[in-house]
């Protein structure tokens, strides 16, 4: 998604890299308007007699700034904000994440992109927070040292491409990259994320993760094969793999009910449509959205005259009570006439879903 909520799809245009060179770039593209990467072409005044172009809204490098004509005395002044050590930007350009992954990148050598987290970043899919950006690059000579910057360095025929400027590993190395650093609830976070993004299809991404001989590659197939179609967000994604990590059905991802002339009337999340149940992840904003609360109920008495249950779990009963989340659905589904449903649920999910402590503030 963008900032104005419309959905963006990865596709790969003509255009990648090996080795340096281009070979496949995915595009973003927005459902209307195509994702366009421009920089305005800043020139900073009063510098010297005649500063050359320089986009200083975007990261450079102290070598850019001199060959622009820039006095390097003047990076340490007011009009510049230092990103690491030899990268600079102006200080009126808005801060972004994305800033922070361009400086990284540009402080290699030719070749180099960004990985990893950084990778994640850049196509703005959902990870943890780290606080290091990470490069990786062809050679072990074009490693750089930086603090809080994480280099690696990839075989001779790692693809990548450009996404908003930037180059980057393509999706699916991302995803094998990630399976280094990123739990299984995580990765599998970020797989959905990309999955609905069209970046790939959930068999594309086993086939690549069980044909790949990197060493994160077997760790990688195992998230591949908990990712889905259709997944609206992270929390359905964790709820979902809390149910499947403890022994209990998987349910159906968007399941659609149709009225008698095949028109959608209702989507579910989250299902069990031959028990007519649902597990519904609610975030707080419907109980604070009176007119979403009241459609909430008419929706619910609808679901009732239909005969179908619905199970509602929200963050808490993720974070918190995860135990007491999965006893309740155990129940439903036994209630529902479920065969095969364990008495003893899979201690699995424990170590994937560690109980959050609320916080307590001092009196």
């Amino acid at each position: 998604m963008d900032g104005n909520g419309r959905r963006f799809a990865l596709r790969p245009v003509l255009a990648v890299h090996m080795d340096g060179n281009d070979v496949s770039t995915p595009r973003c593209a927005a459902v209307d308007n195509p994702c366009k990467t421009s920089a305005v072409a800043g020139t900073v005044t009063g510098m010297t007699d005649q500063p050359g172009d320089l986009d200083v809204r975007r990261p450079f490098t102290r070598a850019d700034a001199v060959a622009a004509g820039i006095d390097p005395r003047l990076l340490r002044g007011k009009r510049f904000r230092r990103i690491f050590k030899g990268v600079y930007i102006s200080a009126e350009a808005a801060p972004s994440p994305l800033h922070r992954v361009e400086a990284a990148v540009i402080l290699h050598p030719p070749g180099a992109f960004a990985s990893h987290v950084s990778a994640a970043r850049v196509y703005d899919v959902p990870v943890p927070h780290f606080a290091d950006e990470h490069v990786t690059v062809f050679s072990e000579k074009d490693r750089r040292r930086r603090a809080g910057i994480r280099c690696h360095v990839a075989p001779r025929t790692a693809r990548t491409g450009r996404f908003k400027g930037i180059r980057v590993s393509l999706p699916i190395p991302m995803f094998i990259e990630l399976a280094s650093i990123l739990s299984l609830v995580d990765l599998v976070v970020v797989g959905d994320a990309l999955v609905r993004r069209r970046a790939f299809t959930p068999e594309q991404l086993v086939r690549a993760c069980r044909e790949s001989r990197d060493r994160h590659a077997r760790s990688a197939l195992r998230a591949a094969s908990l990712v889905r179609d259709g997944v609206d967000s992270p929390m359905e994604t964790r709820l979902r793999l809390l149910l499947v990590l403890a022994g209990l059905p998987e349910p159906e991802v968007n399941h659609l009910v149709v009225d008698a002339h095949g028109r959608v009337v209702r989507r579910f999340d989250l299902s069990y449509p031959e028990h007519k149940l649902i597990v519904e992840y609610d975030g707080r904003q419907h109980a604070e959205d009176p007119d979403q609360y009241t459609s909430d109920i008419y929706r619910r008495e609808q679901l009732d005259d239909w005969g179908w249950r619905i199970v509602v779990v929200t963050a808490k009963g993720i974070f918190r009570r995860p135990e007491e989340t999965l006893q309740r659905v155990r129940d439903a589904l036994r209630a529902r006439g479920a065969a095969g449903i364990p008495h003893q649920l899979d201690d699995g999910w424990r170590h994937h879903f560690p109980v959050q402590q609320p916080v307590r503030r001092s009196a």
